[in-house]
């Protein structure tokens, strides 16, 4: 399905994208235009958007997803920051899932990983001849997201040549083979993603972070969403359920433990951690899954905190707060009164249970 329309808003865009519509077009609209959306429409979104890969009950989550929402709806190019393993990948996939330009591709580049020497013929391609060994003309990044979107993941490791040429792709909207005589003009919305503080990276220019930073996403660490820990600790679990082929259940000890870790490498980490749990889970392990040993040694010392007991009474009881203040042996309004104290919540009817 593709909609077409002379009275266009973000609003407007974003719930046509949430119910399934392909593409989003605005008049006037000329019959190439629409001939190259319905050639290109193949019922891609849809079905992406049904697998939301950024999992959470949090506010700070709920909050973040409907900001990602209005990120899309729009064309600017887009900065997300946080810290190693919060899910900036994951970001930048919603964001061109969710927009009126999912039926193109996303085109990821680890900036990390491209030396100076292969810049420009990795990003913009090259004619036939260029170089020895260029056998045939080939497209770069940019080129293969002409309409789409261009992931530029830790773009604070690039260098400062490489950083003008991107900011001259930015200001002209114009890419130039090896090669090529003459400039190709593209559309390409740019995402980019660092760990870095940008701002203040003397090494970092100034002129791109300021055409970057239009639409600005912060990923919070997972210790400041701790509502997050145990349903994405869940979805792990089954995950590594169908890869393993067994049926599991967290052990209570299990679960208080994920809740009293601080997560320095965030979701990567909780991910690993529950595959090494699946690797090795021990002799006593049918049906129960347990942390990894070195992992609960690490934290055998600690006693948990008022929050993780909380959360976990409330998890074992489906997020009802009448049955989590008896097993707390509080009333239910001193629970209400800590949660508010924590910023405990969690979306949905469940969290709405009396």
């Amino acid at each position: 399905m593709i909609l077409v329309t002379s009275e266009g808003s973000e609003e407007l865009a974003v719930e046509a994208l949430r119910n399934g519509i392909a593409n989003y077009l605005r008049l006037p609209l000329t019959a190439e235009e629409l001939g190259r959306a319905v050639d290109a429409s193949e019922p891609v979104c849809p079905a992406s958007m049904a697998a939301d890969r950024i999992i959470g009950v949090s506010r700070a989550i709920r909050d973040l997803k409907a900001y990602l929402c209005r990120v899309a709806a729009s064309s600017s190019n887009v900065l997300i920051t946080g810290e190693t393993g919060t899910g900036k990948e994951l970001a930048a996939e919603f964001i061109h899932r969710h927009s009126t330009r999912a039926w193109r591709p996303l085109i990821t580049v680890n900036c990390a990983a491209i030396p100076d020497s292969l810049i420009e013929s990795e990003l913009f391609g090259f004619e036939r001849g260029a170089f020895t060994g260029a056998h045939a003309a080939q497209n770069g990044k940019f080129r293969c997201a002409d309409s789409g979107d261009i992931f530029l993941d830790e773009i604070g490791d690039f260098s400062p040549w490489a950083q003008a040429k991107i900011l001259r792709v930015i200001e002209t909207g114009e890419i130039q083979r090896l090669g090529a005589r003459q400039p190709q003009r593209v559309d390409v919305r740019v995402i980019a993603a660092t760990n870095r503080d940008l701002e203040n990276d003397a090494g970092f220019r100034k002129d791109l972070y300021f055409r970057l930073n239009v639409a600005r996403v912060r990923l919070p660490p997972l210790r400041e969403r701790k509502e997050d820990i145990l349903p994405l600790a869940d979805s792990f679990r089954a995950e590594f359920e169908r890869r393993f082929g067994r049926s599991t259940a967290f052990t209570e000890g299990a679960r208080m433990l994920l809740l009293e870790h601080r997560w320095p490498g965030n979701i990567r980490e909780l991910r690993n951690i529950v595959e090494a749990a699946f690797i090795d889970p021990g002799p006593d392990a049918e049906g129960a899954l347990d942390l990894p040993v070195p992992f609960g040694k690490a934290l055998e010392n600690r006693t948990p905190g008022e929050a993780e007991r909380i959360l976990l009474a409330l998890s074992q009881t489906q997020w009802n707060k009448s049955r989590a203040a008896d097993a707390l042996r509080w009333s239910r309004m001193t629970l209400y009164r800590k949660m508010a104290r924590y910023k405990l919540s969690r979306a949905g009817g469940a969290g709405k249970t009396a």
